[in-house]
């Protein structure tokens, strides 16, 4: 019987000079507060996207800024929507109900540091969303 090397899902929460954004996250997700994820679309790589959609239905590995598994997360369903026009899901996701102001300021904030960098974020932004649960 042939052995595969078959590399686990993972998803990292965090980054250093987060300002403890990455810890907050986790600890949202660990409650059961925080259901989903998102990004702009263009900051993937091809290769990122494959993976992300290859995960859906999988159990994904949480790791913190320092790369230490945290906990696992089943990915549920992986979409596009834009920025100006989040889909609901998303928003109540991230924990925000329905206050689609809220959640475009909250990344705003979040993502404060690469439009300081010059990365332009509009309502036409494509943002990738990863639904998920915590798996207990």
């Amino acid at each position: 019987m042939e052995e595969r090397n078959v590399q686990p899902f993972t998803t990292v929460f965090g980054w250093e000079g987060d300002r403890g954004l990455g810890e907050k996250l986790i600890q949202q997700i660990l409650r059961g507060e925080k259901t989903a994820t998102c990004a702009p679309k263009e900051a993937y790589t091809e290769e990122e996207l494959r993976e992300i959609d290859e995960s859906v239905g999988k159990g994904v590995t949480v790791l913190d800024k320092h790369h230490q598994p945290r906990c696992h997360i089943r990915m549920k369903e992986v979409f596009e929507t834009p920025f100006g026009n989040p889909d609901p899901r998303l928003v109540a996701g991230e924990g925000n109900g329905e206050d689609v102001r809220q959640f475009q300021e909250d990344h705003r904030q979040a993502w404060a540091e690469e439009i300081a960098k010059g990365f332009h974020l509009h309502d036409q932004t494509v943002l990738l969303v990863e639904l998920f649960e915590l798996e207990k």
